[in-house]
Protein backbone atom coordinates (compact mmCIF):
# COMPACT_ATOMS: atom_id res chain seq x y z
CA UNK A 1 0.00 0.00 0.00
CA UNK A 2 1.76 3.36 -1.17
CA UNK A 3 2.13 5.89 1.97
CA UNK A 4 0.89 9.30 1.30
CA UNK A 5 1.94 12.71 3.02
CA UNK A 6 -0.09 13.89 5.39
CA UNK A 7 -2.59 16.88 3.81
CA UNK A 8 -1.94 20.45 5.01
CA UNK A 9 -4.30 21.15 7.75
CA UNK A 10 -4.13 24.99 7.56
CA UNK A 11 -5.14 26.39 3.98
CA UNK A 12 -6.38 30.11 2.39
CA UNK A 13 -7.71 31.15 -0.13
CA UNK A 14 -8.54 34.55 -1.31
CA UNK A 15 -11.82 35.00 1.07
CA UNK A 16 -11.43 31.64 3.17
CA UNK A 17 -9.50 30.03 5.77
CA UNK A 18 -9.82 26.21 6.57
CA UNK A 19 -8.37 24.95 9.51
CA UNK A 20 -8.63 22.71 12.60
CA UNK A 21 -11.31 21.89 14.50
CA UNK A 22 -11.33 23.87 17.75
CA UNK A 23 -13.96 22.35 20.41
CA UNK A 24 -15.65 26.45 20.35
CA UNK A 25 -16.97 25.67 16.71
CA UNK A 26 -19.33 23.62 18.57
CA UNK A 27 -21.91 25.49 18.83
CA UNK A 28 -21.65 26.91 14.95
CA UNK A 29 -21.14 22.84 13.90
CA UNK A 30 -24.89 22.47 15.90
CA UNK A 31 -26.19 25.09 13.71
CA UNK A 32 -25.26 24.14 10.54
CA UNK A 33 -26.43 20.01 10.95
CA UNK A 34 -29.62 21.76 12.10
CA UNK A 35 -30.28 23.10 8.70
CA UNK A 36 -30.37 19.40 7.61
CA UNK A 37 -34.39 19.41 8.97
CA UNK A 38 -33.23 16.88 11.27
CA UNK A 39 -33.34 18.74 14.42
CA UNK A 40 -30.14 20.11 16.46
CA UNK A 41 -27.90 18.02 17.75
CA UNK A 42 -26.65 18.20 21.53
CA UNK A 43 -23.90 20.54 22.05
CA UNK A 44 -22.24 17.25 23.37
CA UNK A 45 -22.74 15.22 20.75
CA UNK A 46 -21.25 17.94 18.45
CA UNK A 47 -17.99 18.21 21.33
CA UNK A 48 -17.64 13.91 21.11
CA UNK A 49 -17.88 14.86 16.40
CA UNK A 50 -15.31 17.24 16.90
CA UNK A 51 -12.78 15.05 19.02
CA UNK A 52 -13.43 12.00 16.66
CA UNK A 53 -12.86 13.93 14.14
CA UNK A 54 -9.37 15.29 15.19
CA UNK A 55 -8.33 11.85 15.96
CA UNK A 56 -9.55 10.38 12.52
CA UNK A 57 -7.16 13.20 11.47
CA UNK A 58 -4.27 12.34 13.01
CA UNK A 59 -4.68 8.51 12.53
CA UNK A 60 -5.34 8.78 8.45
CA UNK A 61 -3.51 12.26 7.48
CA UNK A 62 -6.42 13.69 6.22
CA UNK A 63 -9.45 16.02 7.41
CA UNK A 64 -12.42 17.41 7.16
CA UNK A 65 -12.01 21.43 8.30
CA UNK A 66 -13.83 24.08 9.45
CA UNK A 67 -14.52 27.24 6.85
CA UNK A 68 -14.31 30.74 8.01
CA UNK A 69 -14.74 33.65 6.14
CA UNK A 70 -11.22 36.04 6.68
CA UNK A 71 -12.60 39.47 6.57
CA UNK A 72 -16.10 38.26 9.01
CA UNK A 73 -13.79 35.52 11.18
CA UNK A 74 -16.94 33.83 10.83
CA UNK A 75 -17.59 29.91 10.57
CA UNK A 76 -19.98 29.26 8.00
CA UNK A 77 -19.23 25.82 7.24
CA UNK A 78 -16.77 22.82 6.67
CA UNK A 79 -14.87 21.24 3.88
CA UNK A 80 -12.01 18.48 3.50
CA UNK A 81 -11.15 14.97 2.95
CA UNK A 82 -13.11 12.03 4.42
CA UNK A 83 -13.61 7.97 3.91
CA UNK A 84 -16.86 8.12 3.97
CA UNK A 85 -18.06 5.65 1.16
CA UNK A 86 -14.63 5.26 0.10
CA UNK A 87 -11.04 4.61 0.74
CA UNK A 88 -8.15 6.01 2.46
CA UNK A 89 -6.39 5.56 -0.42
CA UNK A 90 -9.16 7.72 -2.92
CA UNK A 91 -11.07 9.43 -0.08
CA UNK A 92 -14.29 11.58 -0.79
CA UNK A 93 -14.00 15.38 -0.67
CA UNK A 94 -16.85 16.43 1.83
CA UNK A 95 -18.62 20.10 2.22
CA UNK A 96 -21.52 21.40 3.37
CA UNK A 97 -22.36 25.30 4.37
CA UNK A 98 -24.46 27.37 5.69
CA UNK A 99 -27.56 28.30 3.33
CA UNK A 100 -27.13 32.10 3.92
CA UNK A 101 -23.84 31.72 2.48
CA UNK A 102 -24.76 29.93 -0.66
CA UNK A 103 -24.43 31.13 -3.65
CA UNK A 104 -20.78 33.27 -3.37
CA UNK A 105 -18.34 31.06 -4.64
CA UNK A 106 -17.60 29.92 -1.26
CA UNK A 107 -18.23 25.92 -1.72
CA UNK A 108 -16.09 26.17 -4.84
CA UNK A 109 -13.19 28.24 -3.81
CA UNK A 110 -12.87 25.75 -0.26
CA UNK A 111 -12.76 22.73 -2.33
CA UNK A 112 -10.23 23.96 -5.08
CA UNK A 113 -7.87 24.56 -2.10
CA UNK A 114 -8.99 21.06 -0.20
CA UNK A 115 -8.44 19.57 -4.43
CA UNK A 116 -4.54 20.99 -4.23
CA UNK A 117 -4.36 20.03 -0.40
CA UNK A 118 -5.15 16.07 -1.81
CA UNK A 119 -2.95 16.16 -4.59
CA UNK A 120 0.08 17.62 -2.51
CA UNK A 121 -0.48 14.07 -0.88
CA UNK A 122 -0.09 12.24 -3.35
CA UNK A 123 -3.16 11.08 -4.21
CA UNK A 124 -4.41 10.01 -7.68
CA UNK A 125 -7.86 10.72 -7.70
CA UNK A 126 -10.77 11.58 -5.13
CA UNK A 127 -14.50 10.97 -5.31
CA UNK A 128 -17.66 13.02 -3.94
CA UNK A 129 -20.84 11.29 -3.24
CA UNK A 130 -24.05 13.61 -3.40
CA UNK A 131 -28.15 13.09 -3.58
CA UNK A 132 -28.71 13.70 -7.22
CA UNK A 133 -31.61 16.24 -5.90
CA UNK A 134 -28.35 18.78 -4.76
CA UNK A 135 -28.20 20.63 -8.11
CA UNK A 136 -26.08 23.55 -6.38
CA UNK A 137 -23.67 20.72 -4.97
CA UNK A 138 -23.02 19.19 -8.39
CA UNK A 139 -22.62 22.39 -9.92
CA UNK A 140 -20.05 22.92 -7.20
CA UNK A 141 -17.91 19.45 -8.11
CA UNK A 142 -18.16 19.87 -12.28
CA UNK A 143 -16.75 22.91 -11.89
CA UNK A 144 -13.79 21.57 -10.03
CA UNK A 145 -13.13 18.86 -12.81
CA UNK A 146 -15.22 16.05 -11.29
CA UNK A 147 -17.02 13.48 -13.87
CA UNK A 148 -19.94 11.20 -12.85
CA UNK A 149 -18.77 7.69 -12.18
CA UNK A 150 -22.63 5.97 -11.44
CA UNK A 151 -25.78 6.12 -9.71
CA UNK A 152 -27.07 3.99 -6.20
CA UNK A 153 -29.82 3.77 -4.86
CA UNK A 154 -29.73 4.74 -1.01
CA UNK A 155 -32.51 4.54 1.81
CA UNK A 156 -32.28 8.56 1.16
CA UNK A 157 -32.68 8.43 -2.35
CA UNK A 158 -30.71 8.84 -4.97
CA UNK A 159 -26.59 9.41 -4.96
CA UNK A 160 -24.33 10.28 -8.00
CA UNK A 161 -21.14 9.01 -7.18
CA UNK A 162 -18.17 11.41 -9.07
CA UNK A 163 -14.70 11.41 -9.51
CA UNK A 164 -11.53 13.55 -10.37
CA UNK A 165 -8.18 12.61 -11.47
CA UNK A 166 -5.35 14.69 -9.45
CA UNK A 167 -3.34 16.48 -9.65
Amino acid sequence: MPTYETMPFHLRTERLILRPWAETDAEEFSALLSERGKGTPAAERIRKSITELLTATQSTGIALLPVQRRDEGDFIGYCGLIIGRSTLEEPEIAYELFQRVHGRGYATEAAAAVLEAAAATGRKRLWSTVGTWNTPSLRVLEKLGFERDHISTEDSGEVAWLTRSLP
